[in-house]
């Protein structure tokens, strides 16, 4: 038998019946699922040392366990020194098993270790059913050895979900276990 990642299984079996009761959908195609999520990382200063974009990859990499590409400057801008084509940040998209993997590490290991934590915001959402989550410090997953971080910096995290309103997505994101502030 296959591996499902424990999230996939309980989105199968738990989610997808609380959301057709509560949106009362007909049909299982039409309950809204997470289609990707997209972890991005602005390196300002690479325009100055190259090897911070490298380090910026490399980190990515560890957290999802996806090799991560680096992004480049679509035109220039004079103020900021930057030419187009020079890699300014890094992303990694992660679909499918490893997205649900890392969801769950997320949830579980990694927002609990924010300082001060009392859940995430309810005001990312895009208006088309996707959320954006913004981290101030990559140290709060496990899988980053602080000795070897050279400088501590955030990233942003896009769900990307098929729901039509962001009422929708939210439910399914907090059925999936992102800790949404209470009003």
């Amino acid at each position: 038998m296959a591996y499902i990642p424990r999230l996939k299984q309980e989105y199968k079996e738990r989610v997808i019946s609380a959301l057709t009761e509560e949106f009362g959908y007909k049909n299982v195609m039409e309950v809204p699922k997470l289609k990707k999520i997209v972890l991005s990382r602005g390196v300002g200063a690479a325009v100055a040392d190259k090897k911070l974009i490298d380090h910026a990859v490399d980190e990515l990499g560890k957290i999802t366990g996806q090799k991560a590409v680096s992004t480049v400057s679509k035109k220039d801008v004079a103020s900021f020194k930057l030419r187009k084509g020079m890699p300014i940040g890094a992303k990694v998209t992660l679909r499918g098993e490893q997205m649900y993997e890392f969801l769950d590490r997320l949830v579980t290991s990694a927002l609990p270790r924010v300082r001060d934590f009392n859940g995430i915001k309810a005001t990312g959402f895009d208006g088309r059913g996707n959320y954006n989550l913004g981290i101030t410090e990559q140290i709060i997953f496990p899988e980053i050895d602080i000795d070897k971080v050279n400088k501590i910096s955030g990233m942003d995290i896009t769900f990307v979900t098929s729901a039509n309103t962001d009422k929708e997505a939210k439910s399914l994101l907090s059925e999936l276990g992102l800790p949404f502030k209470k009003n």
